[in-house]
């Protein structure tokens, strides 16, 4: 049974959570620039690919996993780097497609899978992540309590309420879809959103260094 103080804790880890993800960010910068260029039904498959993203990330940190990140220089710069050039070549691969003459009969369960894949990939490849669930999660676990179960739990809050965030980026987003039937429209908002993403990979490339 959840008493008063467990429920002002739990309240003030869902406060924190949404402040976090509200900060733009990797996963905010993807999941606009696809929903934008793509269609909602894009941007939803890399919302799913992203929360599991999250719960595994969790998940390894209930398991001490996101410890020995925080705690190996080498892993945590490979994980980084890792990161980097992948936001990077989601940016590239964003100003090649928006190019592209756009498809009106494609496999949808293939485009789906190939949206998923790439929301999840943002997430396993990105330390901050992991460092989260590090920094930020234990100071709401208390020790009295078990501390696996707890982990677990918090990091299902915070997958919640980042997956509603994201939801709603991409619903937003994808308001421009019609606008973006348009080759020339598609093209130039594409290009333009695909060096934001780009600017992003730079900014946690300087905002994530050592």
């Amino acid at each position: 049974m959840i008493d008063a103080a467990m429920f002002g804790n739990l309240l003030s880890f869902a406060m924190t959570c949404m402040v976090i993800e509200l900060t733009p960010g990797p996963n905010m910068g993807y999941l606009a620039v696809l929903s934008a260029t793509k269609g909602r039904r894009a941007g939803f498959a890399a919302v799913a690919g992203v929360a599991l993203g999250l719960a595994v990330v969790g998940i390894a940190a209930a398991l001490g996993l996101a410890a020995a990140i925080s705690a190996s220089p080498l892993l945590y710069e490979a994980l980084r780097w890792g990161g980097i050039l992948y936001l990077l070549y989601l940016a590239w691969d964003g100003w090649r497609e928006s190019g592209a003459a756009l498809d009106t009969s494609p496999s949808l369960h293939g485009t789906d899978a190939k949206y998923f894949t790439r929301g999840l990939g943002t997430n396993l490849l990105n330390p901050k992540a992991a460092l989260f669930y590090v920094a930020i999660l234990p100071g709401f676990v208390d020790a009295a309590q078990p501390v696996v179960l707890q982990t677990v739990v918090l990091s299902l809050v915070f997958v919640a309420i980042a997956t509603g965030i994201h939801a709603s980026v991409v619903t937003l987003a994808g308001t421009a879809d019609r606008f973006m039937q348009n080759d020339r429209n598609r093209r130039i908002v594409g290009r333009a959103l695909s060096l934001v993403l780009a600017a992003i990979a730079v900014w946690f490339a300087w905002s994530t260094r050592g």
